[in-house]
């Protein structure tokens, strides 16, 4: 019983480390989208692009990359961000998130 249970108690805890890793990921991506979303609004208002990538950085995950660009009558942002690799345990992958808002034109009112 010693042997099983000196085996097993490794596999557990590695599969809840994987388990957390994926939830830790799944998190990341929801607030990429948000942190998109966000900066896409912010953009298509007319916002400046500094201001939008200010404020779609506060909602991304740390270490993210934003970029922000117009094409066409639409704002674009895509927000980047690296997650996992905790200790060397889980390998680190990415995540990602765009957003296209149509661009409002004229006088609000």
């Amino acid at each position: 019983m010693t042997a099983e249970l000196a085996v097993a108690i490794p596999v557990v805890v590695l599969v809840l480390v994987a388990c957390l890793a994926g939830l830790s990921a799944a998190v990341d991506q929801v607030r990429c989208v948000d942190a998109a979303r966000l900066g896409s609004r912010a953009a298509a208002r007319g916002d400046s692009p500094g201001s939008v990538h200010d404020l779609a950085r506060r909602g991304a995950p740390d270490g993210a990359v934003v970029t922000v660009a117009r094409r066409g009558g639409e704002a674009v942002v895509t927000v980047r961000a690296q997650v996992g690799g905790w200790g060397g345990v889980v390998p680190p992958w990415s995540v990602s998130a765009t957003a296209r808002t149509p661009v409002e034109e004229g006088p609000r009112g």
